[in-house]
């Protein structure tokens, strides 16, 4: 870290590490060259998603130029854009699992917690794909396990496994294969593993895409409830504008124009 002080403030510039509180004053964020400057008396204050002037490149094209987005616990934004123009990558790199092959620059930050460099597993960020991607080695209940907390042991845990599967509609199906559930069966047990690793802030990357339309508005309803009560802030990646429209946030639109909102 280095400090900064200014006539009437204490700013702190992270490079690395955690931060300390400083008394201080001045505006929540201000740019410093390349990096950021940040008023250390409200650092801890600083809630939900933010992202700061980022800009992501493959080779020479350039996907998506100085974006700066915030989004308030409990909030859906949605991306939308047409394919390969960089939604999902840029999912990939809020989550810390953008390949290398992609040039970043920018800054994110979540609840406080500056994200960059962090490895995925540090940093607290849910996300859910088109694909399920359950264990096929695990049955349903398993796969639900997996995903809670170390604070769940024994009893209390096959209990929050029993919850879960009311919540989604499945009574008693702890112990199925998941080769051998529905499409829509299996979409549910991933939005409900992922509800339950207890995420700070919530990726979807299609999600909703391969439920029929009964499911798909009852469970991208789920999705959103659950984010709310859980104070979540919500990126949404659709082609859908329904999807968008049931969101009822901002809709970020890249690809079609220089994004920046």
């Amino acid at each position: 870290m280095d400090f900064h002080r200014g006539t009437r403030m204490v700013w702190i510039r992270v490079i690395r590490g955690p931060c300390r509180r400083v008394r201080g004053h001045g505006p929540l964020l201000r740019p410093f060259g390349t990096l950021e400057l940040y008023p250390l008396w409200n650092f801890e204050n600083m809630t939900g998603l933010k992202i700061t002037t980022l800009t992501l490149r493959l080779g020479s094209r350039t996907l998506i130029d100085r974006l700066s987005l915030s989004i308030s616990g409990g909030v859906v934004t949605t991306v939308m854009g047409p394919s390969g123009s960089g939604k999902s990558s840029l999912l990939a790199w809020l989550c810390g699992t953008l390949d290398p092959t992609f040039s970043v620059s920018g800054s994110v930050m979540l609840n406080g917690r500056l994200l960059d460099g962090l490895p995925p597993e540090q940093r607290r960020v849910g996300i859910l794909f088109q694909d399920d991607l359950l264990f096929p080695h695990l049955s349903a209940g398993e796969n639900l396990a997996f995903a809670l907390p170390r604070r769940f042991r024994g009893q209390s845990r096959m209990q929050k496994v029993a919850e879960a599967l009311e919540t989604i509609e499945l009574p008693g199906y702890a112990d199925h294969d998941p080769a051998r559930l529905s499409g829509g069966q299996r979409a549910r047990v991933a939005l409900m593993r992922t509800l339950l690793a207890e995420p700070e802030a919530l990726l979807l990357d299609e999600p909703f895409s391969k439920l029929d339309q009964a499911l798909r508005e009852r469970f991208r309803s789920l999705v959103f409830t659950h984010a709310r009560q859980r104070n979540l802030p919500v990126l949404l990646v659709t082609h859908d504008p329904a999807d968008a429209e049931a969101a009822e946030g901002a809709v970020l639109r890249i690809g079609d124009a220089p994004a920046n909102t």
